[in-house]
């Protein structure tokens, strides 16, 4: 009887072998042909999981988005069931840095998929919502640490969710050796120590 094969195990075995193309050789090098060699496979045979590189490219990037939550959910378990929510942010934005392999690839694709974005409508209305996502959940935690009385409740929560993620800005300076990371996570500690402290 013939071995069953894993759509999804394969599609994300693509997925990755695209992040280490993007990460090892760089976006101009995204292409289905390249990303078929590294995944070993023919370029017939990665077609049949994605039809287009534009596919292709988006399914990586969700799975990269699929990734980073769980490794921060991983995170959370470890501090306990009321985790306060300045551990929580801290987790969410030190995981949006290049700071260990895993994030590094994630990092170097988003800045892949932003770049396609950019001039593809399809990519960029889902980039747009996965940003759009991801900055309500961050707004979400800063409100109830607002209602909870961890943070001042003259904070704006949009406000302060936009600086929040303007600290992940730190990945170019990372990326081309401007500052080590934890010059970036020294930063994002003396922000939360004046965001909860209310100063």
């Amino acid at each position: 009887m013939p071995k069953q094969v894993d759509h999804r195990e394969r599609r994300e075995a693509i997925a990755r072998a695209l992040w280490r193309v993007v990460e090892q050789r760089g976006v101009t090098q995204l292409t289905m042909r390249v990303v078929a060699q590294e995944a070993g496979m023919s370029l017939g045979q990665l077609q049949h999981y994605f039809a287009s590189r534009t596919a292709m490219l988006s399914f990586a990037m969700d799975f990269a988005s699929e990734q980073t939550s769980a490794r921060v959910n991983q995170w959370l378990e470890k501090l306990g069931d009321r985790p306060h929510p300045r551990d929580v942010l801290r987790l969410t934005l030190a995981e949006m840095l290049p700071l260990h392999a895993d994030a590094r690839a994630t990092s170097r694709m988003s800045a892949a998929y932003v770049l396609e974005a950019l001039h593809d409508q399809a990519v960029h209305e889902q980039a747009r919502h996965s940003l759009v996502q991801g900055r309500a959940s961050v707004e979400q935690l800063v409100r109830q640490a607002i209602a909870d009385g961890h943070i001042d409740s003259g904070r704006d929560p949009a406000t302060e969710t936009n600086l929040l993620l303007a600290l992940t800005g730190f990945t170019s300076l990372i990326e081309l050796d401007v500052i080590e990371p934890p010059d970036a996570l020294a930063a994002i500690d003396v922000h939360l120590d004046r965001l909860f402290s209310g100063t």
